[in-house]
């Protein structure tokens, strides 16, 4: 029960600090770009990035989650301290080798980003210096959400996230307030990141057994680790011929320059959220799927919670998603009052889409860790990151941001077909019944809601773009959960839902 009440306590921690982290970007994000200004926003969007594209952990978070997980379905601490022993000197080395290529690359600033003007140019290099020093201090304590994790803390690790949010908010309107520009766009998120890690290295002092073993010192592990995290890797770096290297084809090969990066950043921020709001529950099963896979119970628990949590995941993206297509250009020309960004609502939809037929099959895509398959999920990353890549170089010179965004839309849905193959072929998972269980159920009550929200925007007589916006949202929300209610959830789900209402009027 202790371990159920932690997944929930922590679910709905998480999903309130998205929440409130979407809710204050209705108001934060708007008024933020108007205080720094359309280009340094892009340049921002360019300089996190690049450095994202070069911040890469070589697999290790992989391999802390996996490992400590089990080793904890074992029963053996001891070789949990010594692997996080091991894990923190590797680290080490990788961040001085991060550090490195930064500095490399900062040498060169000025002719790979040609089509900037010399003052963005000068702003940028301020903005890769802090970012670029934050991320080499943090680098070693990536793996902190992974040994929460596996330790089932998801109550403290979720508040942590929340204090995280928050912290950036409230800083960055008091920074901007005082005229401080995009230098404080930065500035506080490395300070909230700095003792965010702090409050996490806390919680893992106090509520787990873990005292890392720095002395220890063992070839077999290492070899162990490697041969896992070396696929990680290279799915890790595939990854990155996505986002990451967006922005920074925009900025060489489109004449839109930092606005194009700008209107992508925006479509980036908006996959953010929802990208983050589907996928704050998927962390905490790895501990459930390894006891699983360990107690050889896999035939018969692990499509069952597939589908559970599945389904919860599709409601959740459904919501999102159907709100975003029948309101979204609604919110960011009125609302938001940025038609400069109109684009970025096609953009936003081209990157959101995949994610409803991808993410709700997370549980799949753990198990492919646990099981040490990753060499397989590898080799897909890597197919859809040169096809991100090929076709943004193409696509952007000619159509900017929204070239860039097809072609990841593209590659998202190649990634999706060879992932669902690999779940069927090789995991033996029934995914037809995965399908016929939570899309086939589900989406037809989801395009109603969206239709009936869509409809109904189009008729409202209320001018206030605020007020028509919160009633056009209410009715199209209402008018969801009713539906699924009536014709979507299943008798699982409405007791879940009972079980929160009721513990919240406790």
């Amino acid at each position: 029960m202790k371990k159920r009440s932690q997944i929930r306590t922590g679910a709905l921690l998480s999903y309130f600090a998205i929440a409130f982290n979407m809710i204050a970007g209705v108001i934060y994000t708007p008024w933020m770009i108007s205080q720094i200004g359309q280009a340094n926003f892009g340049l921002y969007t360019l300089a996190t990035s690049l450095i994202t594209m070069f911040v890469v952990d070589f697999g290790m978070s992989a391999a802390v989650s996996r490992f400590v997980s089990k080793y904890r379905a074992e029963n053996d601490q001891e070789k949990v301290n010594n692997f996080l022993g091991i894990v923190y000197k590797l680290y080490t080395l990788i961040a001085a080798i991060i550090l490195i290529a930064l500095i490399v690359i900062g040498i060169f600033i000025d002719q790979i980003y040609a089509n900037l003007t010399a003052s963005e140019i000068e702003t940028f290099k301020v903005l890769y210096v802090i970012v670029g020093f934050y991320s080499v201090v943090s680098f070693p304590f990536i793996n902190l959400n992974g040994i929460m994790n596996a330790y089932e803390k998801f109550i403290e690790h979720k508040f942590a996230d929340l204090f995280h949010k928050v912290f950036i908010i409230v800083a960055m309107v008091i920074a901007l307030i005082q005229g401080r520009g995009v230098y404080a766009l930065v500035t506080v998120n490395a300070i909230s990141g700095l003792l965010t890690i702090a409050i996490k290295l806390l919680v893992i002092r106090i509520k787990t057994p873990v005292r890392v073993n720095f002395k220890f010192w063992d070839k077999g592990m290492l070899k162990e680790i490697f041969s896992f995290s070396f696929w990680t890797t290279i799915a890790s770096l595939a990854q990155r011929l996505i986002f990451n290297i967006s922005p920074s084809i925009i900025a060489m090969v489109s004449v839109t320059g930092a606005v194009g990066v700008a209107v992508f950043g925006l479509a980036t921020t908006i996959e953010g959220y929802v990208f983050t709001f589907s996928t704050a529950i998927n962390g905490m099963f790895m501990p459930r799927i390894s006891r699983i896979v360990h107690a050889g119970k896999k035939e018969e628990e692990l499509l069952p919670l597939m589908i559970r949590v599945g389904r919860i995941q599709c409601v959740i993206l459904g919501i999102l998603i159907a709100g975003f297509v029948a309101l979204g250009q609604e919110f960011i020309t009125d609302v938001w009052g940025k038609p400069d960004f109109a684009q970025s609502y096609v953009c936003a939809i081209l990157l959101i889409l995949p994610s409803f037929f991808y993410l709700p099959m997370q549980i799949a895509n753990t198990t492919i860790t646990v099981e040490n398959k990753v060499k397989l999920r590898a080799g897909v990353y890597i197919i859809m990151g040169v096809v991100n890549v090929v076709l943004s170089f193409i696509l952007s010179k000619f159509f900017g941001a929204f070239g860039a965004s097809l072609s990841i839309f593209i590659a998202y849905m190649v990634r999706t077909i060879l992932m669902v193959t690999i779940y069927h072929k090789v995991l033996k998972l029934d995914i037809r019944k995965f399908f016929k269980e939570t899309y086939l159920k589900l989406v037809p009550q989801l395009v109603l809601a969206m239709i009936i929200g869509g409809l109904f925007s189009r008729i409202n007589p209320i001018t206030n773009p605020y007020f028509k916006f919160m009633l056009d949202g209410a009715v199209l929300v209402g008018s969801y959960f009713v539906i699924m209610w009536i014709k979507g959830f299943n008798a699982y789900e409405k007791a879940l839902f009972k079980s929160f209402v009721g513990k919240n009027k406790k």
